[in-house]
């Protein structure tokens, strides 16, 4: 190549004579192997400082994996390099044409068999050199790396996991520093799951993937399948307890998930378990961590050196935080039924009426005595007596919604807390479950071929009707169950004395509250809804940065119904789930339009229902929503209340660190007014905090809303969180939030809810035409 090229450069004097007798020495000297850079495992390269040359050694070129030579771009000897280390290798070898400048500069390599690899490039002074020549040595630093990366892995890896109190902390955490370490583009975690009447089956319980690769049909696909043990990569891996390759995922007939493999470009996935050995010498399988490539990825990529400290470590944190879950289970549960115990079910009323006295919240005590228990005890035994109470157990469990409290007190004596939606079903909802109890008791228990008949004695408290403490509402739902004992037993009694009217009452407000419902279902049929948008702005109320999407519906009568009024009793009949997802709908196809009307780049925010945050399939349905409108996740803000996350953390925070990963925003609507934890506040996964209005209308006046604002607006500043202020009404109030750094504004101040084409219309008009008076 070289020598009649480096001819017409010396002609046209482009290199000096000296170093044009030179080069093609040097050029004929390294195109031949090197018996001692083989042996002693490095290359050598020298470096043309006036014409921006590199020479590669054998050795060096091998390491690269490019020819041996004279490269006359220094580019065409990096095309192995990862993208973001290539720039600051080339300015380093910039620097190293500078008088007196040592080049030292690790970068990695990323080649389909080898894997990624870390590269040492360092200057070698010579004597007698070759003038303008800049010489070093490369050397594979991997093996040194990997040391490294074991020490920083293992610290890394026990500090999320020994300080995480469940694995939904930590596994994403460790998954996605894999992937960001080791160079691969996917990752996740698989546990089994034990469904009533149904076989074990594994699923993936949590997973990670690189933002720039588009991999969501793949997510889906995994989400989406279960496998049993033996079924399946994961299935095969988890069976056998042996990590295992698979290097051809799209024609693989033995990988379940090829056709998404094939559509995303997966080549080459590595999965191994995650268990531990117990005392007696049985190993307990914990889960399946699997990682997959766009790369072809050979045995000797490194993640299979480090898998055994990532399942150690996570085995470990598995296995404490069960032998934790047994011993709290042990501190909280009764021995013999199983349910909550006289201590633990104090604390539980304890917690249940603190936050109910900061949110108001109300719910229920039932007190539950069993009737002639004593006489089946003393006819029959103790053993007849503790079967009838672990069954009676049961069907207290059997019966009860999920999200009640029941706990044995002592003796025959039980007790359960039940949340209610409202004042208003407080009643009747009570009433049906001490129904379903009353008729639990009644039922014979069988012991020894003998019909054994008791019932129940029930007394019922309302929080905070009956009382606002714990004691007060044992007390009343105390005297209220004697009072159905001296009534002749067999029957509930509630605490009020007035509780015959207040169930016509009820009555009268569950009718409106059914015919409501089916006008709802029929307004939904019937299209009679549409959106409005409350503008929302930057702190000094000049640019529109997003607008909050705002249900609206109108009768066919023409009759407007305001949302305080239908909104509650969608919620009730879960109606509030399809209308969510008509409005999520018409929003981003609405967001579409004000985008090609000129508002590029502004944010819809959506307010979210309880019971759509904690559906897993959420952010996928959500993903197909955006696509199909042609709109960025980032351009969704989903709006929830802190209420819904401190109650039901466990359901609500992985879908939205789900959410968070695919790109959409999430907001805490109503910041303050809930029972919000600092402490896990700072674990979720949100963009942004809302002030609520009842503080924004005391300012700039009221000291205590002030003071409570300021701090709301410092603790998002130092969390990184974007601050909306709603409810913005006067100019001294956007003073005020302005001054102290309040990110957006929202408010009639500013501009009322708008229809969209009126929205689009005033945005042309100009933007100062959007504060309406």
């Amino acid at each position: 190549m070289n020598n009649k090229l480096l001819s017409s450069q010396v002609e046209r004097g482009a290199i000096e004579a000296p170093r044009a007798i030179a080069l093609p020495a040097l050029l004929a000297q390294v195109a031949l192997p090197e018996t001692m850079e083989a042996a002693a495992g490095f290359g050598r390269w020298w470096l043309d400082t006036r014409e921006a040359q590199l020479v590669l050694s054998h050795g060096a070129a091998q390491f690269l994996n490019v020819d041996a030579g004279l490269h006359r771009a220094l580019e065409t000897c990096f095309t192995h390099v990862v993208p973001e280390d290539m720039l600051l290798l080339i300015m380093a070898l910039m620097q190293a044409k500078l008088p007196g400048v040592k080049l030292d500069y690790e970068f990695r390599v990323l080649q389909g068999t080898r894997g990624l690899r870390w590269l040492r490039m360092q200057s070698v002074p010579q004597e007698g050199g070759i003038a303008g020549m800049h010489a070093g040595v490369l050397v594979d630093v991997t093996a040194a790396r990997h040391i490294e990366m074991r020490e920083r892995f293992s610290y890394a890896m026990t500090q999320s996991l020994v300080g995480a109190g469940s694995l939904d902390e930590a596994v994403p955490r460790v998954i996605q520093l894999v992937c960001e370490n080791l160079g691969w583009e996917w990752g996740a975690y698989w546990q089994m799951r034990h469904a009533p009447m149904e076989q074990p089956q594994l699923a993936c319980q949590y997973f990670w993937n690189h933002s720039e690769y588009a991999l969501a049909a793949f997510t889906r696909a995994s989400c989406d399948i279960r496998m049993t043990p033996g079924e399946g990569f994961i299935g095969h891996v988890w069976d056998t307890g042996q990590a295992c390759w698979i290097e051809d995922m799209k024609n693989d007939s033995s990988f379940l998930r090829r056709d998404s493999a094939r559509e995303c470009g997966l080549e080459s996935g590595y999965a191994f378990p995650v268990s531990y050995v117990t005392a007696d010498g049985q190993r307990h399988s914990v889960g399946v961590l699997e990682f997959f490539s766009t790369l072809t990825r050979q045995h000797d990529a490194q993640l299979p050196n480090l898998s055994a400290v990532i399942g150690g470590l996570i085995a470990q944190a598995v296995q404490r935080m069960e032998q934790q879950e047994i011993m709290r289970r042990l501190a909280q549960t009764d021995d013999l039924t199983g349910l909550a115990n006289r201590n633990y079910f104090h604390r539980q009323l304890e917690e249940m009426s603190a936050d109910a006295g900061r949110s108001g919240a109300p719910f229920g005590l039932l007190y539950i005595d069993l009737d002639r228990f004593k006489p089946v005890n003393d006819a029959f035994g103790h053993d007849a007596g503790n079967l009838v109470l672990r069954e009676f157990a049961q069907r207290l469990q059997k019966l009860a919604p999920q999200d009640v409290c029941i706990g044995r007190l002592g003796g025959d004596e039980f007790a359960i807390l039940a949340p209610l939606a409202c004042r208003a079903e407080a009643m009747p909802a009570l009433q049906a479950l001490a129904e379903r109890v009353l008729a639990a008791a009644r039922m014979p228990f069988q012991f020894e071929g003998n019909d054994l008949k008791v019932s129940t004695s029930i007394g019922i408290s309302v929080f905070a009707e009956n009382g606002w403490t714990p004691q007060e509402l044992l007390r009343s739902a105390d005297e209220a169950m004697y009072r159905s004992k001296k009534s002749g037993r067999n029957a509930y009694c509630f605490c009020s004395d007035s509780g015959t009217l207040l169930l016509a009452q009820q009555q009268t407000s569950l009718a409106r509250q059914l015919t409501m419902e089916a006008e709802l279902h029929r307004a939904l049929a019937e299209n009679e809804f549409h959106l409005e948008y409350q503008p929302v702005f930057d702190h000094y109320g000049d640019r529109m940065v997003a607008v909050e999407a705002l249900l609206r519906w109108r009768k066919p009568d023409g009759e407007m119904v305001p949302p305080d009024q239908f909104i509650p009793i969608a919620e009730k009949s879960r109606l509030i789930v399809q209308i969510g997802r008509w409005v999520v709908r018409q929003a981003c196809r609405d967001l579409a339009v004000l985008h090609s009307a000129g508002l590029a780049g502004l944010r819809v925010n959506v307010n979210m229902a309880a019971p759509e945050f904690t559906n897993t399939s959420l952010p996928y349905e959500l993903t197909e929503v955006v696509a199909s409108c042609g709109i960025a996740a980032r351009h969704l803000c989903l709006e929830l209340t802190e209420g819904l996350v401190m109650k039901q953390p466990e359901k609500v925070l992985p879908v939205m660190q789900m959410l968070r990963q695919l790109g959409f925003h999430i907001s805490l609507d109503d910041f303050g007014i809930g029972h919000s934890s600092l402490s896990r506040l700072k674990k979720l996964p949100i963009t942004s905090l809302k002030i609520d209005r009842s503080f924004v209308a005391g300012l700039p006046h009221d000291r205590g809303d002030g003071a409570i604002v300021r701090s709301i607006i410092d603790l998002g500043r130092h969390m990184k969180l974007d601050v909306v202020a709603e409810g913005v009404e006067t100019d001294a109030q956007l003073l005020y939030l302005a001054q102290f750094g309040c990110t957006y504004l929202q408010g009639y101040l500013l501009s009322r809810p708008l229809p969209l084409q009126q929205l689009i219309a005033l945005h042309h008009n100009g933007k100062q035409q959007l504060r309406q008076p």
